[in-house]
């Protein structure tokens, strides 16, 4: 399975290339895919390469579906022990 997250563009670099960052972890990236990307935008990443780039609030919706999974898997695990 396959999983592109939607990061903010932190600092851009040369050579279309970017700094993203989700959830404190920053990681150099690729806007070779994307045009016009400006600090700040959020775009969603697989596997190094910025794919598109994505609305603020549909970025803030899918984060949080991600951090709700992340509470559901925790409190399951907990209940399994």
């Amino acid at each position: 399975m396959c999983l592109a997250v939607p990061m903010r563009v932190e600092e851009l670099l040369q050579d279309d290339m970017a700094v993203v960052e989700i959830g404190g972890v920053r990681k150099t990236i690729s806007l070779a895919l994307v045009e016009n990307v400006q600090q700040g935008d959020y775009v969603i990443v697989h596997v190094g390469f910025a794919l598109t780039r994505l609305d603020a609030a549909e970025a803030h919706k899918t984060l949080e579906l991600f951090a709700t999974i992340a509470r559901t898997i925790e409190v399951a695990d907990k209940e399994s022990l």
